[in-house]
């Protein structure tokens, strides 16, 4: 299973739902916004305050948004709105107000994303925003410098294209004396490009992080599979509790590699995973920015039966064994804190490339 949005809440897992809530595509400036309809709106509101309630990653703040946006409803708090990218900004920014979170947005359904031809919600199945399993979101790799491999990820949707592009990868650039991650521009997804990678870059087994769910949603998903990295330990009542794990591949391709990830302010979610598993371990050297602290991975939610809103529903979250901390609302900070466009000429300074960075991008084989 992979981490995309509009993911189907009773087919949730953990390793599915890191996606970075960045929602249907904004409209254009020239495109007409979508109406306001009160009774969609109260209808919105209402069920996005019984799935806050439910499955919320923590139990107290979702009966506090819950409470909030139900006092909000009886008091016609909702009831007008220019449109209705405006009532769903207004419901946001209340619910940032009771407690901040990375990932928690109510968004406006784009009107070609709404229905199948049954009249059925496409983000049920298979997600109005979901990449293509065509699309590649591996933006640039390859041989960087004399054995410095680079490689930049903008998400990790786990698509087919992506997989056979980092398998390649990983192939063509095995033994590179660096390994360059450049996640700076990366938006989030799920589990499934970091289970390829992980092997190839230790070297005995290893627990990276921790990842607590709401029981009430992992119990709504049932039988869902999981992916092999995710082990279940003991936790406190109404949690279930994975640790993800890596166990090396057979004389993995960047064992012996010096790792170098760069990060930036936007860098989120999947990313932060990533990042914060690199970090504790000691695996990777992070070059750049503190990270945008977006840590509690969900699902996105459609709230009315047209489908003319839905929510991102936060209801787990990752931190390190070690301090019991995750990064939601202060990021991760990096082993060498430099502005995100000077790392790259960082990690190539610690790899023993003396050629400027945008120099050796543009010649990069």
């Amino acid at each position: 299973m992979r981490g995309l949005i509009f993911m189907a809440l009773a087919a949730a897992t953990p390793a599915a739902l890191l996606a970075q809530a960045t929602g249907p595509s904004t409209a254009s400036s020239d495109v007409m916004p979508e109406p306001f309809d009160q009774s969609v709106a109260d209808e919105a509101v209402s069920v996005l305050a019984t799935k806050l309630e439910d499955n919320f990653v923590f139990p107290e703040t979702g009966k506090a948004y819950a409470a909030m946006l139900r006092t909000n409803l009886a008091a016609g708090k909702y009831s007008d709105f220019p449109d209705a990218k405006t009532f769903a900004e207004a419901v946001t920014a209340d619910l940032q107000a009771i407690q901040k979170d990375g990932h928690l947005k109510v968004h406006v359904v784009p009107p070609e994303a709404r229905a199948g031809p049954e009249g059925e919600s496409q983000a049920a199945t298979s997600g109005p925003v979901g990449p293509q399993q065509s699309t590649n979101t591996i933006s640039k790799s390859g041989w960087i410098a004399e054995g410095v491999a680079y490689i930049r990820f903008e998400a990790f949707f786990g698509t087919e294209a992506t997989m056979a592009a980092l398998r390649s990868f990983i192939d063509e650039h095995r033994g590179a004396k660096s390994l360059i991650i450049d996640i700076r521009t990366h938006r989030g997804g799920g589990l499934d490009e970091m289970d390829l990678l992980f092997p190839q870059l230790f070297d005995a087994p290893t627990g990276l992080v921790m990842m607590d769910t709401r029981a009430s949603v992992a119990e709504a998903a049932g039988d869902a599979p999981l992916e092999a990295s995710l082990h279940r330990v003991d936790a406190p009542a109404g949690i279930v509790r994975h640790e993800h794990r890596v166990v090396p591949a057979e004389n993995g391709a960047f064992q012996q590699s010096a790792i170098y990830l760069l990060t930036a302010k936007r860098s989120a979610s999947a990313a932060e995973h990533l990042a914060l598993a690199l970090k504790r371990t000691g695996r990777a050297t992070l070059i750049g920015e503190t990270t945008r602290g977006a840590g509690n991975y969900g699902s996105m939610e459609p709230l009315d039966a047209g489908f003319n809103f839905a929510a991102f529903i936060p209801f787990g979250r990752t931190f390190d064994p070690d301090t019991g901390e995750g990064w939601e609302g202060v990021g991760i900070e990096p082993n060498i804190p430099v502005s995100a466009d000077q790392a790259l000429g960082e990690a190539l300074r610690l790899s023993g490339v003396g050629e400027p960075a945008e120099a050796a991008l543009s010649a990069m084989k």
